[in-house]
């Protein structure tokens, strides 16, 4: 059984935030997007993404102004572009596979807190991984909901919300996202 705040984030179980050890990780993360998001080479570019992320695979692209909670749990498989704007709360772990892009403006939100308002006074949160599979296009104003997986080769429409999982190979639309056709 987890013991820190930070052991429990990491297991998927409820934890408090406001921890002194997840303040500290936060304020790395932002200290690391600051550089991130000021690169202006691609060497620039790939040597903060390492330093930020949990895994960058080759030929990556994260373009400014990119924005996350800790950044050692996302990880992303090669050739995966994030365009710009993009959010990730990466409190739980956020997996990107292989030839995936995600456009302008996505947010990826890998955590949840208590439905009932009395519970959420404790200010426990809890992560709940999400997954984006391999050849996926994600359009931009996407919103990917904790605990989603997205199916290789699917392709999410712009502005949609995902809240469900999504199979392979298919392209969903909508608030809520909801599967309109096969895409192979």
């Amino acid at each position: 059984m987890a013991t820190t705040e930070k052991q429990k984030m990491l297991a998927g179980e409820h934890y408090f935030a406001y921890d002194e050890e997840l303040n500290k990780d936060r304020g790395e993360a932002t200290s690391k997007m600051a550089v991130l998001n000021a690169a202006t080479t691609d060497n620039e570019q790939r040597l903060a993404a390492e330093a930020l992320f949990g895994r960058v695979g080759t030929g990556c692209y994260v373009r400014p102004n990119f924005r996350c909670d800790y950044g050692y749990n996302i990880m992303l498989g090669d050739n995966v572009t994030i365009n710009y704007d993009c959010v990730f709360l990466d409190c739980g772990k956020i997996t990107i596979g292989d030839h995936t892009d995600l456009g302008p403006g996505v947010h990826v939100y890998a955590v949840t807190h208590p439905l009932n308002p009395d519970d959420r006074k404790t200010q426990l949160e809890q992560g709940k991984d999400v997954i984006i599979g391999e050849g996926c296009w994600i359009g931009g104003g996407a919103i990917i909901c904790p605990g989603v997986t997205i199916g290789n080769g699917s392709t999410i429409g712009a502005g949609a919300v995902v809240t469900k999982d999504i199979p392979d190979n298919v392209l969903a639309v909508g608030n809520p996202a909801k599967v309109v056709k096969s895409v192979k």
